[in-house]
Order: structure tokens, then sequence, then C-alpha cells
């Protein structure tokens, strides 16, 4: 696992790199999560084997540091990835998030302007108004969630039988959780979807067909969108089948 140094707030954010062809995609997760536990699976599946794929935990998740002064809205881990790119040298660049690792892509891009070739996004938050566990976090205050919140919420995903998502939220910063899902709540302006469909690159949302029907799946291909849907998934679709998540990735960033 590799780092890079945010000077401020004087913390490391940390990511696995897989050297391979191709120009770099970044993988980001989603709220609670970890693309050091949810990707490497994608990454091995045959669709996406010998790419150039760089796995980040934002900061607050996984293995990334956990800075309490960090204020963990949508906008400041996407001004974290637009500077980890513009450290590495990058010239060109996909992107793929998922849920909150989608809108934080949707920011990140519009950052990076014509380094994205590929913008690729699953069940991504495009409007204000959060998500069913974004919501229900965001409801708490700050302070609460913190001290006995944030603990409840995973012994209650673990009970619900969504175990990976209770693993994830165990390393995760109970502030970060918290802050990222107030973020979410509150939206963006200009919001997300419209930055979604303004921006340059080749854009493509994925849906797991569990998660379908979804109004945004005839709206985003009648806006010229590429919708691509994983089989025998829903939400959790890198935990659930992620050899269909990767060929729909790859799918995605074929080189025109």
């Amino acid at each position: 696992m590799h780092s890079f140094t945010i000077e401020r707030p004087g913390a490391e954010m940390r990511y696995s790199e897989y050297e391979g062809a191709g120009i770099p995609l970044l993988m980001l997760h989603g709220l609670g999560c970890a693309s050091s536990f949810e990707y490497p699976h994608v990454a091995a599946a045959p669709a996406l084997r010998g790419r150039h794929l760089i796995l980040i935990d934002l900061l607050g998740f996984g293995f990334s540091d956990r800075p309490e002064g960090f204020r963990y809205r949508i906008h400041d881990h996407a001004l974290q990835v637009h500077s980890f790119v513009q450290k590495r040298g990058f010239r060109q660049i996909d992107i793929y998030g998922h849920s909150m690792g989608g809108s934080i892509a949707i920011e990140a891009a519009e950052l990076l302007g014509d380094k994205v070739r590929n913008l690729v996004i699953s069940e991504a938050n495009l409007d204000s108004g959060g998500g069913i566990f974004s919501r229900a976090i965001a409801a708490s205050n700050e302070a609460d969630y913190v001290n006995t919140g944030h603990f409840a919420t995973l012994i209650e995903a673990q009970q619900a039988g969504n175990e990976a998502w209770a693993a994830m939220m165990r390393a995760a910063s109970a502030l970060a959780v918290h802050r990222c899902a107030t973020s979410l709540v509150e939206g963006s302006s200009p919001d997300w979807r419209s930055r979604f469909l303004g921006h340059s690159s080749r854009k493509t949302f994925i849906f797991g067909d569990h998660s379908l029907p979804d109004p945004d799946a005839e709206f985003l291909a009648s806006n010229g969108i590429q919708v691509y849907i994983v089989a025998d998934a829903g939400h959790s679709m890198a935990v659930e089948n992620p050899q269909g998540l990767a060929m729909a990735i790859a799918q995605a960033t074929l080189e025109t």
C-alpha cells in the first residue's frame, strides 16, 4: 500500500496501485466503505486484470488517516483527488466512483477538466437528500452519532446481514461518516446531476439489476449517458458481483 501526503490537515491518504496497461483508472468508494476492501476482487477480475488501477481509501476511511480537523465534505475529498492526480503528473485518467464516491468523482472530474477521459459512476448521489443510510446518519447530531450512533449503525448493518459494510464501518471514522452523510444530504450547487451531464468526458452510469426499476436509467440514457447493468447485484455490486462490475467498467472505459 502506498501513501500520499496531504499537507492540510497533515494526513496520509493511502492507496493500492496495480501497475498495468492503459491510462490509470482511479477507483473511489462509497460512504463508510474502503477501496482497499471492496475493489481488490474487482481489480483481479479478468475484465480488468492487467489494467493500471489505483484504489484510493479516502481520508477517514479504510487505511487512510482520520484527521479530526478535516471537514469531510464531498468537495474536500474531491480536492484531495485532484491534488493526487496533479502531483502524480497524469496527463489523462479515468475515474470510477460508487455511491458517495460517484459524487466525489463528479466534482473531481470538474476540477480536472479534460484530463478525465472516462467518468464512470455507479448508483451515485446525483441530487441532494442523500440515500437511506446517509439520511439516517445525518438525522443525528454530530456528537450523538460519534458517541453512540456509529456503533449502533454498524451493529444494525451486521444484524441485517450487511456484513461487508459493517466490517468497513468498523474501520471508518465516525466523524468522517457523519460529515460525509450530512454533505450528501445537503447536496451541492450546481447539483451533481447537472455537473455530471455537463462534463466533457465520456460518461457512464452503472446500476445493479436488483436496484431497478429506477427512473434515472431511462433519464440518463435519453441524455446520452451510457448505462450498464450488473446482473445479480444491488447497491453493493463490488461485493455481490465483482466480476460483473469489472466487466461493466471495462466496457465503459474501452479506448475508441
